[in-house]
């Protein structure tokens, strides 16, 4: 449900376009994996994936589950709440665990949360935690890098800046774009294994940004 609002919604607010490295479907229980610098980039993320016929598993905050109507939603579609901080946050990686072994693919954003710019530019992704390699060292599942550029065109700031980049987002259409890398498998470790991911996940982004010259600030 949330892939097919995010693809009917997204031309509404701007020009979504989407390049990917392989053909053909990506192995079952796939990881995908992508940068985060907006409230709006899951709509991109998830708009561009069922593009190419992938509708994730996502592994989202655990606040958003209050929201009315988008909690029942996230519950509906079996997304997997993260407990940042609690003494439940493993449980995240253990039910993202069930559904890669179960074959279905799994969207993560290892950065852990979002930046605290107030600027519209886009940026390098930040650190990643480590729950993307050891689930992977878990799971053995490919690990599919995800960029995205344009998002914080639409939502970025503080929050009266993003309902006002929001509401006027469908007057100025900005551009978007989603870049899906080769998938790869991590290295043994969860340091080896994290770096690997946020170099692929960098470099996606970085052919994101090139796609729609949008100005990469790298670092």
């Amino acid at each position: 449900m949330l892939s097919r609002t995010a693809a009917v919604l997204l031309p509404l607010f701007g020009r979504l376009t989407v390049t990917r490295e392989t053909a053909g479907p990506f192995p079952a229980g796939s990881v995908f994996v992508a940068n985060h610098d907006s409230t709006a980039d899951p709509v991109l993320v998830l708009a561009a994936l069922r593009e190419v016929g992938v509708t994730p598993v996502v592994l989202a905050t655990a606040g958003l589950w209050r929201v009315p109507v988008l909690g029942h939603a996230l519950s509906r579609g079996g997304h997997v709440p993260v407990h940042r901080g609690s003494a439940r946050a493993a449980d995240a990686l253990e039910a993202a665990a069930e559904a890669v072994r179960s074959g279905r693919h799994v969207l993560m954003y290892p950065e852990g949360g979002l930046p605290p710019r107030l600027d519209a530019g886009c940026a390098a992704p930040r650190s990643f935690r480590t729950g993307l390699a050891r689930l992977s060292a878990a799971t053995g599942a490919p690990v599919v890098p995800v960029g995205q550029v344009g998002a914080r065109r639409l939502a970025s700031g503080p929050v009266a800046k993003q309902l006002a980049g929001v509401f006027t987002a469908p007057v100025r259409r900005p551009r978007l774009h989603v870049h899906i890398g080769r998938p790869v498998h991590l290295p043994p470790g969860t340091a080896a294994g994290t770096a690997t991911a946020h170099r692929a996940v960098s470099a996606a982004w970085r052919r994101a940004a090139r796609t729609v010259g949008e100005p990469a600030h790298d670092g």
